[in-house]
């Protein structure tokens, strides 16, 4: 190998090197790019799959959930919370959040499914 192709190569090594820092950045590690674009396909089909979960829980049973949310309790809320993965721990001061909010969520479904989404974990 003559000079020049051995600097090029030594240079193409330590540009490549460079981006594999321990310092944060905005991209990460490049070598593993491919790693965390498959766990984040990951991610959003798990996250796609409980938001349907919850979508069908409170859409099948929205009237009952609202008089559930208004009384504190029952059965439809408690499906739909644990649709979205609401800690038991949480649960009482989610619902006085609910109960706080009904206002926005009487006539709008999908604003309760995005509240249920946030809340869970």
């Amino acid at each position: 190998m003559n000079e020049k192709n051995m600097t090029l190569r030594s240079l193409s090594i330590f540009v490549l090197l460079a981006g594999c820092s321990t310092d944060a950045n905005h991209i990460g590690n490049p070598l593993l790019l491919p790693i965390s674009g498959f766990g984040t396909a990951v991610e959003n089909q798990e996250y796609t799959q409980r938001r349907g979960r919850v979508e069908l829980a409170v859409k099948t049973n929205y009237p009952e959930i609202l008089n559930e949310i208004r009384s504190g309790d029952g059965p439809s809320l408690r499906m739909a919370m644990d649709a979205a993965q609401v800690p038991v721990r949480d649960r009482p001061a989610r619902i006085t959040q609910l109960q706080g909010d009904l206002g926005l969520y009487s006539g709008n479904p999908g604003a309760l499914v995005t509240a249920l989404m946030v809340y869970g974990t």
